[in-house]
């Protein structure tokens, strides 16, 4: 998820939180878990959205690999962006890029609503959404060496130390990311907080299928846009990182 909108200060107790990664693919209950999963108000755009454009764009998960020629009706690169929040930077990135397809995670509502109100807008005939934990969409959904792509731009960052567990760029989360990305394919990360900046530098940099294509924080990439959230950062001196990493084949 990202942090568009505002968390609680203090987090809530595992049983009022939603999975989301840290802990090992496949780890029974109890997994650390990274967002919180609470009810959001919905705009009427956002809610006619969701009813009239929610069954052509809505990808209902399933426990089973995901066809996505059969879903796209096309063979095109597919990238998975995992919390998109609003879905501001997904539309763009999906609208400048149309020979690639895109697969939104998103579990809050009122970003699903109105990411699809921007694909109807758009005519974003190349995005789809998952409404469901991302963890269990990428290990059931997403085969093996499948990805062109996987962002995670601006996950909650979970300020305080006694949280950290729950950020979501943990090593096991990543080894799953790596293992779904073919080689050659790219782990996008992006975040405003710099000592989880420092935090994935190190964990991206430990998973040994993935090379880093930077010296350390890689510039941001053009197709990456700014969002109103980052400019206001920029603008009052916070830092944004980036990091580009990309699936090697070990031999």
């Amino acid at each position: 998820m990202t942090h568009d909108t505002p968390l609680p200060e203090e987090a809530p107790t595992d049983d009022d939180l939603s999975a989301a990664g840290g802990e090992a693919a496949g780890a029974p209950h109890r997994r650390i878990r990274s967002f919180v999963l609470r009810a959001g108000r919905m705009g009427t755009g956002q809610q006619r959205a969701l009813e009239e454009l929610g069954p052509q764009y809505l990808v209902p998960y399933a426990a089973q690999p995901l066809d996505a020629v059969g879903l796209f009706g096309r063979d095109a690169p597919l990238i998975v962006e995992i919390g998109f929040g609003m879905g501001h930077a997904t539309a763009q990135i999906a609208a400048a890029r149309r020979d690639t397809d895109f697969l939104g995670i998103e579990v809050h509502t009122p970003g699903v609503g109105a990411l699809l109100k921007r694909i109807g807008e758009e005519g974003l005939s190349n995005l789809r959404i998952v409404q469901h934990d991302a963890v269990e969409v990428l290990e059931h959904m997403i085969a093996p060496d499948s990805l062109a792509g996987v962002h995670v731009f601006f996950p909650d960052p979970w300020h305080k130390k006694k949280h950290n567990k729950r950020r979501l760029i943990q090593p096991p989360f990543v080894a799953l990311l790596a293992s779904r990305l073919k080689p050659g394919g790219i782990l996008h990360c992006a975040t405003d907080w710099q000592p989880y900046a420092e935090q994935m530098l190190e964990v991206l940099g430990g998973e040994p299928r993935l090379r880093n294509t930077a010296a350390g924080y890689a510039p941001r990439p053009d197709y990456r846009p700014l969002t109103k959230f980052e400019n206001r950062g920029i603008r009052l001196g916070h830092g944004v990182w980036d990091l580009v990493f990309e699936r090697q084949t070990i031999a």
